[in-house]
């Protein structure tokens, strides 16, 4: 199988699971911002962060104008994100903090369309 077929079913279907578990218990939103304020939680979460993030990159930095950019930009978005939650968590969590609750499931339904989206470029269901 390919690599990029690979990380589109991977990021498909982790989109997809994220936001079913999170429509299904949106009172989990709240409890994964008030876990970030333990430090313990937050080094864990920022430490998959930067494994997932960088493996990713590691075999599949592919910047060319296709659905391989959208692997490569959720390979380095996840590092970046790791790194940040990792080197400044103070900034990190004032910022969820001040997300409002709706922004974040709006987020969550936009993830949702971006793992339908890859989902269906690495099965081939609807052809475009």
């Amino acid at each position: 199988m390919d690599i990029s077929v690979f990380l589109l079913k991977f990021w498909g279907w982790y989109c997809i699971i994220f936001f079913f578990v999170l429509s299904f218990n949106p009172k989990r939103i709240k409890q994964i911002i008030k876990n970030l304020k333990d430090a313990r939680f937050l080094i864990i979460i920022s430490l998959f962060a930067i494994i997932i993030g960088l493996l990713n990159v590691l075999v599949h930095n592919i910047w060319e104008p296709n659905i391989k950019l959208l692997v490569t930009l959720f390979g380095w978005l996840a590092l970046i994100k790791g790194i940040f939650l990792f080197t400044f968590p103070k900034k990190a969590i004032s910022w969820l903090e001040q997300a409002n609750l709706k922004f974040i499931q709006a987020m969550y339904i936009l993830l949702f369309f971006l793992g339908l989206f890859m989902l269906n470029e690495a099965y081939g269901i609807v052809p475009f």
